[in-house]
C-alpha cells in the first residue's frame, strides 16, 4: 500500500490542530469551555491559513523557495488568507447588521399593528472570516508544523538511505 501524501496530511493535521485550538483559545477569552468552537468558522487560530501555511511551508522545505509547487502554495494560499480575513469577515459584519435590522423591526412591529413583518426562525450567521491577528496566529502554526514535518520526513529519508548504503556494501556480491 502507497503511503498518503504527507503534504496532505500535514495540511489536514494543521487544519483539525487549529480547530481544536479554537476551544483553548475561547476558554481563555470567556472563562467557559465550548465544544462547539471545534466545528466553527472564525476565532483563534485561523484554521484556514493554519492549513495552506503548513502545506506551504511543508512543500517550500522539500522541494526549495524556487520550485513550482512551492509558488503555486504560496499563491493560492495567500488568496485564501486574504479572502479569510476580507471577504468573509465582510460577509460576517453584513449578518451582523441584517440582524440587528431585524430586531429592530420587531421592537417597532409592535407598535404598528399594519406592519406585518415575520421574524426569520434563524438568524443569519455572523461569525464567518477572521481577523488579521487570527489570519497571522493560523499562518505562524501552518508554518511552524510544516517545517517540522518536512523535517521529519527528510530525517527518515536519511536514515533509509543510510541502512541502505549499508546494506549494500555488507552483502555486496563478489565480482569475481
Amino acid at each position: 500500500m502507497e503511503k498518503m501524501n504527507r503534504g496532505i496530511v500535514t495540511s489536514l493535521s494543521a487544519i483539525g490542530i487549529a480547530q481544536a485550538l479554537k476551544i483553548v483559545t475561547h476558554k481563555k477569552l470567556t472563562g467557559v469551555w465550548d465544544w462547539k468552537q471545534a466545528f466553527t468558522t472564525g476565532g483563534m487560530p485561523s484554521s484556514h491559513s493554519a492549513g495552506v501555511a503548513a502545506l506551504a511551508s511543508y512543500v517550500a522545505a522539500n522541494k526549495g523557495a524556487g520550485h513550482t509547487e512551492t509558488a503555486l502554495a504560496v499563491v493560492f494560499g495567500t488568496i485564501v488568507m486574504y479572502d479569510a480575513q476580507g471577504i468573509r469577515r465582510h460577509t460576517g459584519e453584513i449578518a451582523q447588521l441584517v440582524n440587528d435590522l431585524e430586531e429592530s423591526f420587531v421592537s417597532i412591529s409592535g407598535d404598528f399593528p399594519s406592519l406585518n413583518f415575520v421574524r426569520r426562525e434563524k438568524e443569519l450567521k455572523e461569525l464567518l472570516g477572521h481577523q488579521p491577528i487570527e489570519v497571522l496566529g493560523g499562518a505562524l502554526f501552518g508554518v511552524l508544523l510544516g517545517v517540522v514535518s518536512a523535517k521529519i520526513e527528510n530525517d527518515e529519508r536519511r536514515k533509509r538511505r543510510r541502512e541502505q548504503k549499508k546494506l549494500t556494501t555488507v552483502y555486496r556480491p563478489n565480482s569475481d
